[in-house]
């Protein structure tokens, strides 16, 4: 099972960036995708951005296409989210795992990183 860390989350006025991290360890190390998370008070936990592993192709949901770039490093076991052009509206919680083909999360998940974006 994979186990996952996330980082860097803050407090960022609008219009600043952060970027989170995930790092990934565990046995049998192997999947099609992982991807990042994000739930807001009184909110449902949505996705925002996937990344195939082995080739590097993206997918994003539609808010946040052009502020938002996934990466990741296969080296260090780890994946980026680089957030841009931060909203309000972005305000969560950001969490990441692994990800099936439908980018639906599976195994288990950190313990998050708050992501707070003032006005």
């Amino acid at each position: 099972q994979v186990q996952v860390v996330e980082s860097g989350g803050g407090l960022v006025q609008a219009g600043g960036s952060l970027r989170l991290s995930c790092a990934a360890s565990g046995r049998a190390f192997h999947f099609y995708a992982m991807g990042w998370f994000r739930q807001a008070p009184g909110k449902e936990r949505e996705f925002v951005a996937g990344i195939r592993w082995s080739e590097g192709s993206t997918y994003y949901t539609d808010s946040v296409k052009g502020r938002f770039t996934i990466s990741r490093d296969n080296a260090k076991n780890t994946m980026y989210l680089q957030m841009n052009s931060l909203k309000p509206e972005d305000t969560a919680v950001y969490y990441c795992s692994a990800v099936n083909r439908d980018w639906s999360p599976f195994g288990s998940w950190g313990q998050g990183t708050q992501v707070t974006v003032s006005s």
